[in-house]
């Protein structure tokens, strides 16, 4: 019954004048995973009434997945009946295809990582630790492997990273002696499982990062953030900033040589700057700060600054020194991302959106608007293709950010 009311749920409100721009969000924080997105032409003022909404999808199942939006398709997970589900839509909310993954977490957690997409594949792993591949256009599943196998164990709140992509591996952290394992995206075979530490996978997810001509891969654990050969999986350099915290959920940010972590629990963040030692890259902390505790809703960081969650609101780093430029609630406590030039803020509570500047100068609202959900939100917004989407609760919401002028 639940399915039948999910296809009668979808609901097409208006078609956009123009059709939405071809643009890709292959993933969690986008094409880069930076969280910025590549659109340009989009309205710097919300009208009162907020944005336009074009369509509204409900009936997704619970959960704090975001979109990943590809080839004119739309792409989320939640639990729904026991299952954790991948829904597919077009562009204007119609339902293609649903497929189950694995049993869901149940309770108000719902689903947590959001499906990547990379060559017609969709990679998903769940919170019981179930990593699988799928046709993007079917939902067919191709190969599947389980972070047991590995050895591996979640924390408390089970598994809840998003796949990583970097050329022919997906990868993610089953956890233990082989914390970080690569597998070759097509097959499913396992290429490499990182050496030289043993640490629980917690809940933020991978980045790749190249300095110095040395290909890594970073990632927040349970006992530190961690940098591995991409190569092979050897540990390059670790720091035991935030170890044993209660949970460490954000995922690493990369510019200009520094690395960014920050997490919440009264933890605040850490800078490390990358650096060559006989021949190795090590890393050095450049500072530390209480001016960026980050719980779920990470950070973007803009031409030489960071702007990201803090607490109950939001804050302004300068990327190279740690010194705070402003401190403001706005919507409150939330996640974000950033799009031609403003940054995209979500709530976690009452569904508020607000579209704010991205300036060390001071941050100011030009436009809210709310969408209509219950509980906790940690899904982050996503600008693609003109097009803003929210997920709150069982939800998804796309409105029209196009500037028409």
């Amino acid at each position: 019954m639940a399915r039948i009311v999910f296809w009668l749920c979808v609901l097409t409100i208006v078609a956009s004048p123009a059709m939405a721009t071809e643009a890709d969000w292959p993933g969690w924080l986008g094409p880069n995973r930076d969280a910025k997105s590549l659109d340009t032409g989009l309205l710097k003022q919300w009208p009162a009434e907020g944005p336009k909404l074009l369509w509204q999808a409900d009936g997704i199942g619970t959960g704090f997945s975001s979109v990943a939006v590809v080839g004119g398709k739309v792409y989320i997970s939640g639990d729904l009946d026991g299952k954790l589900t991948i829904f597919a839509f077009d562009l204007h909310g119609q339902s293609l295809w649903q497929a189950d993954h694995s049993e869901g977490r149940g309770g108000p957690d719902g689903s947590r990582a959001t499906p990547v997409i990379d060559e017609g594949n969709l990679y998903l792993l769940g919170g019981h630790g179930l990593i699988g591949c799928y046709d993007a256009d079917t939902g067919r599943k191709k190969w599947s492997h389980t972070a047991k196998e590995y050895g591996g164990s979640p924390g408390g709140w089970g598994y809840a990273e998003s796949v990583l992509i970097d050329g022919n591996m997906a990868i993610f952290k089953p956890g233990g002696k082989n914390c970080i394992v690569a597998l070759d995206k097509h097959t499913g075979e396992t290429l490499w499982k990182s050496s030289g530490f043993d640490a629980g996978p917690e809940y933020g997810s991978c980045i790749a990062v190249e300095y110095e001509g040395q290909p890594m891969i970073v990632t927040g654990t349970n006992r530190g953030i961690v940098a591995v050969d991409a190569n092979d999986g050897s540990l390059l350099w670790s720091n035991d900033f935030s170890a044993r915290n209660t949970a460490n959920c954000p995922t690493p940010a990369y510019a200009d040589g520094y690395i960014f972590w920050a997490n919440g629990y009264g933890r605040g963040g850490i800078c490390l700057k990358l650096k060559m030692d006989d021949g190795k890259v090590a890393a050095d902390v450049a500072w530390t700060t209480m001016d960026m505790v980050c719980h779920h809703g990470g950070y973007v960081i803009h031409e030489g600054y960071i702007y990201g969650n803090h607490s109950s609101g939001w804050s302004c780093l300068e990327l190279k020194t740690g010194q705070k430029q402003w401190n403001e609630r706005a919507v409150g406590k939330g996640s974000l991302c950033f799009a031609d030039g403003m940054l995209y803020l979500f709530s976690e509570n009452r569904g508020r959106a607000g579209l704010a500047t991205c300036s060390p100068d001071g941050l100011q609202l030009h436009g809210e608007v709310s969408v209509e959900g219950r509980d906790k939100s940690w899904a982050h917004p996503v600008v693609v293709g003109r097009r803003l989407y929210l997920r709150y609760d069982t939800h998804l919401y796309c409105f029209d950010v196009a500037d028409a002028g």
